[in-house]
């Protein structure tokens, strides 16, 4: 029910925005998480969304709430090889109230996008 668009692959120092919308139910009205699992490594959270507002791990990594379009963006800057991985966003009814980066909290799952940084 979620999908996930805007990877791709960009030099280091770069940046993309990730985009994860819906149709499904009103994204404004549910917590919204962004993950990423590289090779061989487990999935880890970025950064996630609530009706609190916004935590985040790296500042270099910002989520943004687009209502009008039922969509939640990962802007991502000044990218490193070492962000290379499959980003995945996730959302979860109950976390609106609070939300946390640990995968197993979540509910509904993207397919994922992978996003890869080198020159």
């Amino acid at each position: 029910q979620l999908v996930e668009s805007g990877g791709g692959l960009v030099q280091p120092g770069g940046s993309l925005r990730l985009s994860c919308a819906t149709s499904g139910f009103p994204l404004n009205m549910y917590a919204v998480g962004w993950f990423r699992q590289a090779p061989g490594k487990e999935r880890e959270g970025v950064t996630c969304i609530s009706g609190r507002g916004a935590n985040y791990v790296d500042s270099r990594l910002t989520i943004a709430r687009d209502d009008a379009k039922n969509t939640v963006y990962l802007q991502m800057n000044s990218l490193k090889p070492e962000d290379t991985a499959v980003y995945y966003c996730a959302a979860d009814r109950n976390l609106f109230v609070g939300c946390n980066l640990r995968p197993d909290s979540w509910n509904y799952w993207g397919q994922g996008t992978q996003v890869t940084v080198s020159s």
